[in-house]
């Protein structure tokens, strides 16, 4: 399989991907069940009522994305595509594998992927709209075959396509909306069992499945348990085999267990303190500068993360594209300038509401707390408030959150995130909005030239980071729990994927 790009009739470039899947089991399957101990939220039964990639990627492993990241492979691979093409800078056609079937034996359409485009979009419990909001149209041109026409040039399609859930249009039609319920039939290697908001999401391995292996487990409960000693305390007593978010604090205790042990994967997850502009003072520039002066990322990192994070110059890092290595942050850790911000905008004293998640990401609440002497030394007031992540999360999506410390995942290539916070209208999370940005990042969509895009990308990310409507801060390096009796390696994205996870003979 290759995914092919043309422009004007000329082949411009091509990203090949990995044509081989594992083949289906014939040995005996393991009957394993495991849990997975996660700090995420679960809306329910919508696929498209999520927008964590956590929980996106559950729902991929369901239903089917139309291709997905490889990490091994550093690129992106067949999933119920079996190739993505550029036609010209605007018209993309999509080709489904013909040799997989859903879970009722029913065969993936392209109406299918139309169908589940207009539901992304339109479905009212839809919070993934930024997955397509890029596309003006689609058709199916024949059973396997889907056109896609995004409203402008956009190399970055394929990234979408990863996120995008194909669900049934012949099920929705006879069914509606009961059908994710009643009838959540996809094409993904493991099938719903059940759905519990708020609390558990329970998938079973289809075991002629071309992507299973026969020490996959046979299921899979993804758990929420957001305090950090509860998710030890469930390791230790084999409660669940893989912990995620292990805070430096807990550690050497977790390492220590005789029946689990630490595994450690660098994050790709940008950790920021976004400032919503359509609220004061983040209106005012020297607002955010003056935050972005104040904060002491690297005393942060080092007495509450217990030096397990990389300082950020920028919305990426190192591995991530777009990366600069000789591009450095003009906001490094000032509290005389952040001071001297403030009073040039006659700003000292400003009372400002910020606003943490607690439980969500390593050590939130601690480290907004460290934040905020920081803040009023240069001249802020602060009113720390700490919702639970649902809550905060929710309002979030809807807009009008001032101030506040969050992380935005799914960031191997960042262009789909920062257009979604920081290009005009490109959504609510975030209300900013420069001309001279939006230019810059419509440029480094629309090339589809890798090392140009690279350059355009790099140009974008330096000027944003001027422009301050956040402050990035760091990318995490994770630490998971994971059970003696498993062989896992977690992943640099936010996901933990069934064909990922081995069983141990004997356990």
């Amino acid at each position: 399989m290759r995914m092919k790009a043309k422009l004007a009739g000329s082949v411009a470039g091509a990203l090949a991907l990995a044509t081989a899947m594992p083949a289906a089991a014939s040995e005996d399957m393991t009957d394993a069940r495991i849990t997975v101990a996660m700090t995420e939220t679960i809306a329910g039964y919508n696929p498209y009522g999520d927008a964590v990639v956590l929980i996106g990627s559950l729902w991929c492993k369901v239903y089917g994305c139309l291709t997905r990241f490889d990490f091994d492979e550093g690129q992106f691979v067949p999933y119920l595509a079996e190739s993505v093409e550029a036609i010209d800078e605007t018209t993309w056609h999509v080709h489904l594998r013909e040799d997989w079937v859903r879970h009722n034996g029913d065969p993936v359409l392209a109406e299918d992927v139309v169908h589940s485009i207009d539901r992304m979009q339109n479905d009212p419990g839809s919070v993934r709209q930024f997955v397509v909001d890029p596309i003006e149209s689609s058709r199916a041109i024949d059973d396997l075959t889907v056109e896609i026409v995004t409203h402008e040039p956009m190399a970055t399609l394929p990234d979408n396509l990863s996120l995008l859930t194909v669900t049934s249009k012949a099920l929705h039609d006879e069914h509606g909306s009961d059908m994710y319920r009643e009838h959540p039939y996809g094409a993904g290697p493991y099938r719903l069992v059940e759905v519990s908001a708020g609390e558990h999401m329970i998938l079973e391995r289809v075991d002629d499945h071309p992507m299973v292996s026969p020490t996959n487990p046979q299921q899979i409960m993804y758990r929420i348990i957001a305090e950090p000693e509860a998710r030890v305390t469930a390791l230790a007593n084999d409660e669940v085999q893989i912990a995620q978010g292990i805070p430096p604090q807990l550690v050497d205790r977790a390492d220590d267990l005789d029946n689990a042990r630490i595994e450690f994967a660098n994050s790709v997850e940008m950790m920021f303190l976004a400032m919503n502009p359509s609220t004061h003072p983040w209106d005012v520039p020297e607002a955010r500068q003056a935050v972005a002066h104040a904060i002491d990322r690297e005393a942060i990192v080092q007495a509450l993360l217990g030096g397990q994070a990389t300082l950020l110059h920028g919305a990426v890092g190192e591995g991530q594209f777009g990366y600069d290595p000789d591009f450095r942050t003009p906001y490094e850790h000032d509290p005389d300038r952040a001071r001297e911000l403030l009073e040039s905008a006659d700003l000292v004293g400003v009372e400002i509401d910020f606003y943490t998640p607690v439980g969500r990401y390593v050590q939130d609440r601690q480290i907004a707390e460290a934040m905020v002497p920081m803040l009023e030394q240069a001249g802020f007031t602060v009113n720390l408030q700490t919702p639970e992540w649902s809550t905060l999360w929710s309002n979030v999506q809807s807009g009008g959150v001032p101030f506040y410390y969050m992380g935005r995942g799914q960031m191997l290539d960042p262009s789909r995130a920062l257009h979604q916070y920081f290009r005009t209208d490109g959504s609510p999370r975030l209300d900013f909005s420069d001309p001279e940005l939006d230019e810059l990042f419509d440029a480094e969509r629309q090339e589809f030239d890798p090392d140009r895009r690279l350059e355009r990308m790099q140009e974008a990310i330096a000027a944003l980071t001027e422009a301050a409507p956040a402050h990035f801060l760091w990318l995490h390096q994770l630490a998971w729990g994971v059970s003696e009796g498993i062989d896992y390696t977690p992943r640099p994205a936010d996901r933990v994927d069934g064909w990922d996870i081995h069983v141990r003979a004997g356990d």
